[in-house]
């Protein structure tokens, strides 16, 4: 395999929708015997989903970028893929496969931030270009589910279109590809299988990309062991949340497509790449700071995040005129930040909680911090933006437009300034996403 990855190009920038769909057309004009083109859906907004099959082997691998439209590693390592797969034979018979490849899951979502695909890579310019849609509005997270009072079957016309994917292939492989923003490389498995996490590992190190050792995306999250993770399960997130508590229906809506292949018996597999990287990411050296203390500093500041961007979007809210995506999701993540910080409140003072924090788990808390910020704060500065340009130019919406930029300035200066601050080279991260997709295939 390690021959494989020098195969993958250089690259200077992300590739758009469009691009990813004019690969796999072309690949499929130019390789008839090998690779056929069809669509599997239609996104919300009328754009076609796309699949280019290739191969004509017993088992059967998906592999789909753009479940998350601020994710764009995938679009390449699936065009990359795609054409290794469509002009090495020896390559496609090897691996035994017949793929399915889809080339963008959201491409609506998508589209909102290719304002940032061709770069400069600044944690500033990725936030003012940021979108991320509401969890019941996001492909990944609204596939059926039902577990006690939890009850959620709005799915999505991709999910479906996926979920249709997956029923008539009943794959032996399956990936959904993701990408995180700062830190290590980390991994999530629907099972474990301790020969493909040695071979996970290992890929990072080949480029000079540290693997995580912080803190798991939710507490309810299952370390099987360093920067490899069960998948996420919303049956232990409900529990999670009901343990402190708190009412799990506010934070859970519907499943990801890891519990939807749990019935063929699926491998599941998922890559998480950062844009972003220093050495603290793997730095397990225990710190002066109390675990227990570090997570109830961050719930004081994302508090402190919660009050100015929730007091600007109230403050505006009679004067909207326009129902934009960033207007939807701004109304779901700002009170999710709140959210957070009541369940970082809640775990501060468990027992186990008092040992020593980690240099990793302070780096990749104040990295989450600086996320949650621009991220939120960027999709909130698009919202009165775009009511500026189509001429709602009112007192208030002007005055906490530019009050919120202001703050929004700091907050971009702070998470430039300290936290992960080499930028991947694209080639690099490519490779280790193809890689891993290469070595899940072959584990499966």
């Amino acid at each position: 395999m390690v021959d494989e990855l020098d195969t993958v190009p250089e690259y200077d920038r992300f590739a758009t929708v469009d691009e990813v769909h004019q690969s796999l057309a072309g690949l499929a004009r130019h390789h008839p015997d090998t690779a056929s083109l069809r669509r599997i859906g239609t996104s919300r907004l009328g754009d076609p989903l796309l699949c280019l099959t290739v191969g004509d082997a017993p088992r059967q691998a998906i592999v789909a970028a753009g479940p998350h439209p601020n994710e764009p590693i995938g679009g390449l390592s699936v065009t990359h893929l795609a054409t290794r797969l469509c002009t090495d034979a020896g390559l496609r018979r090897s691996t035994g496969y017949t793929w399915h490849i889809v080339g963008c899951l959201d491409p609506d979502g998508t589209r909102l931030n290719e304002g940032w695909f061709a770069g400069p890579f600044t944690k500033t310019h990725y936030g003012r270009h940021f979108y991320r849609p509401p969890g019941h509005e996001q492909v990944e997270w609204t596939f059926p589910f039902a577990y006690k009072r939890a009850y959620f079957d709005r799915v999505l016309p991709e999910t479906l279109a996926l979920m249709r994917l997956i029923d008539d292939t009943r794959p032996d492989f399956f990936t959904t590809l993701h990408n995180g923003e700062a830190g290590g490389v980390f991994y999530y498995l629907n099972r474990a299988e301790p020969e493909l996490h040695a071979v996970l590992k290992a890929l990072p190190a080949r480029y000079g990309v540290p693997l995580h050792a912080g803190e798991p995306e939710h507490p309810s999250v299952r370390r099987l062991e360093q920067a490899v993770f069960l998948s996420p399960s919303m049956v232990d997130a409900y529990d999670y949340f009901e343990s402190l508590g708190q009412d799990p229906t506010e934070h859970i809506a519907g499943a990801a497509s890891d519990s939807y292949i749990r019935k063929y018996g699926t491998l599941g597999l998922t890559a998480e790449l950062p844009y972003w990287t220093d050495d603290t990411a793997d730095d397990t050296t225990p710190t002066g700071t109390r675990y227990r203390d570090l997570i109830a500093d961050q719930a004081v500041l994302m508090r402190d995040a919660y009050s100015l961007l929730d007091e600007t979007l109230s403050a505006v809210t009679a004067d909207l005129v326009t129902d934009s995506p960033f207007l939807r999701a701004s109304r779901s993540f700002i009170p999710m930040l709140e959210r957070m910080a009541v369940t970082e409140e809640n775990r501060a003072g468990a027992p186990e909680n008092g040992r020593p924090a980690t240099v990793a788990e302070v780096a990749s808390c104040r990295d989450n911090l600086n996320s949650m910020r621009l991220r939120f704060g960027g999709m909130l500065l698009r919202t009165l933006e775009g009511e500026l340009a189509v001429g709602n130019r009112t007192p208030e919406i002007r005055a906490r437009s530019r009050e919120l930029a202001a703050a929004y300035a700091k907050w971009c200066e702070e998470a430039e300034s300290v936290g992960s601050d080499r930028t991947i080279p694209i080639r690099h991260l490519v490779a280790i996403q193809y890689g891993a997709i290469l070595a899940g295939a072959a584990h499966a």
